[in-house]
């Protein structure tokens, strides 16, 4: 029986584990190894007891150790799967231009804004898999954060699962300092350093994403300071997270009533039109510098990443605006 052409069987294979890929669940190795390939497919075959360890059977909470051998089994997946970001690749090659440090276990990336950092919400790609298509030799390759879909900026990717540990643990110890620019509404307060309040995430009847200050949320703080003053229109700050929490900094300037310049979700409607006006025409959100300790060598770190040429252009004209 002919094998259809919209489908790629993978062959078994056998993988040996080193210490690198040690401590991951086996359910999330084989999503990573497997590449199109369904969640509920994964747990199938794990059930079936198709997936052996070391030739025995295990769970999908299984945690790999070092020189396990891992036998994968033959697999069926759509082969369109396989190609999700073909109709992208002038983003995908620009993002090579966009990368600011590179070595054997980290990769440091100018995000544009537009581009998810990871397919899914009815997104075929993003930075994440884009990455993975222009080194296809890379053994691993991991967000170590995220950025929101329209925030531009500096975005750390692991190459090895070592650095991937050592960073998560840096930002759990809120160690990583990162510092974002944004343009936001009305004249900023200069002794309005400090945001503290609690965030709840919850998710709409449509699977959008949102986000509100609420007393039952999870604690929140962000530290601010003035950059630069437009007249009475709009200010550019320097918010710098302490915590991580989904839409954190957008949140906060909205709670403290100056939502930054065209935001979708949490901005408002008659201060973006006047930002359309000078040019704008994205989120001013960018996360433009971040400090951490290199994973590896324990050298301290600081890069950073200059705002595109048309955020500074509508700087420039609100500049000569408020001047003139």
């Amino acid at each position: 029986m002919m094998k259809r052409q919209d489908e790629i069987t993978h062959s078994v294979r056998f993988q040996t584990i080193s210490a690198d890929q040690a401590g991951q669940r086996i359910d999330n190795y084989l999503l990573a190894q497997l590449k199109g390939v369904p969640k509920s497919m994964i747990y199938r075959i794990i059930r079936k007891g198709e997936v052996r360890v070391n030739k025995g059977r295990v769970k999908a909470e299984y945690k790999l150790q070092t020189d396990d051998i891992v036998r994968i089994p033959p697999v069926k997946t759509a082969a369109k799967e396989q190609a999700p970001i073909s109709g992208k690749l002038h983003q995908v090659s620009q993002l090579e231009q966009r990368i600011l440090f590179e070595d054997e276990v980290l990769l440091v990336l100018n995000k544009p804004s537009g581009m998810a950092v990871h397919g899914g919400s009815g997104l075929s790609f993003g930075v994440i898999e884009a990455l993975r298509s222009l080194r296809p030799e890379a053994r691993f390759l991991e967000l170590v954060h995220r950025l929101d879909r329209d925030t531009s900026g500096i975005l750390l990717v692991a190459k090895k699962r070592s650095a991937l540990r050592s960073l998560h643990e840096q930002l759990r110890n809120k160690t990583i300092q990162k510092e974002y620019l944004a343009l936001v509404r009305g004249q900023w307060q200069s002794h309005c350093k400090v945001i503290n309040a609690p965030l709840n995430k919850n998710e709409l009847a449509s699977g959008e994403r949102i986000v509100r200050v609420n007393e039952q949320g999870k604690a929140s703080e962000t530290r601010f300071s003035v950059q630069e003053r437009y007249g009475q229109e709009a200010t550019l700050i320097k918010a710098m997270p302490v915590t991580g929490r989904t839409h954190q900094i957008r949140v906060h300037t909205q709670y403290a009533g100056h939502p930054i310049a065209m935001d979708s979700k949490y901005g408002d409607q008659d201060f973006d039109q006047k930002m359309q006006a000078v040019g704008l025409n994205r989120l001013f959100l960018h996360a433009y510098a971040i400090r951490f300790q290199h994973p590896q060598s324990g050298e301290t770190l600081r890069l950073s990443a200059e705002a595109d040429s048309d955020m500074k252009a509508v700087l420039r004209r609100l500049r000569e605006r408020s001047l003139g």
